[in-house]
């Protein structure tokens, strides 16, 4: 993979340091990344998002999602039954009920709406908050040029 500099960027935003160190820690991810399980990361709507993984055999008991510092994990480990330690009984094992960890790190205001397993396929619903401070708001613009004095506590500043 190609280097490249951000720094150009880094001049001219405020705020983006999250996404700048993501940037410049890209191209030293591990490529033999594990892939089990798979999954899909959807855009269901203007704010709306949903990871789909394919858990098949793993139930609900055997799977946890939590989210710290916005990281979203996934983790699954499914004990073995004495049935599955008899090797007499599978010609073939193509069901793979090993453990994993997922990770996905969420953008600023992405919250974990729910969580459903069914028939193998676990889909997690996310969805983009923003504070209504951090919304557009209009400025108004005051008639004569100058803005008007800033008071603290009913006296001019």
């Amino acid at each position: 993979m190609r280097n490249v500099d951000f720094s150009p960027l880094m001049r001219a935003t405020v705020g983006f340091d999250r996404l700048m160190n993501l940037l410049d820690t890209m191209p030293r991810m591990d490529e033999a990344a594990p892939t089990y399980p798979p999954y899909n990361i959807e855009k269901t709507g203007d704010n709306t998002y949903r990871i789909t993984m394919a858990v098949a055999g793993f139930g609900e008991d055997d799977i946890s999602i939590s989210v710290k510092e916005d990281v979203l994990s996934i983790s699954g480990s499914k004990e073995k039954s004495d049935t599955d330690k008899e090797d007499g009984k599978f010609l073939y094992r193509g069901i793979a009920t090993r453990s994993f960890t997922r990770r996905f790190d969420l953008a600023d205001h992405i919250k974990v709406v729910e969580a459903a397993l069914e028939n193998g396929i676990l889909s997690i619903d996310l969805v983009r908050e923003i504070p209504e401070a951090m919304k557009p708001r209009t400025i108004k613009i005051n008639a004569g040029g100058k803005a008007a004095p800033k008071t603290i506590e009913g006296k001019a500043a």
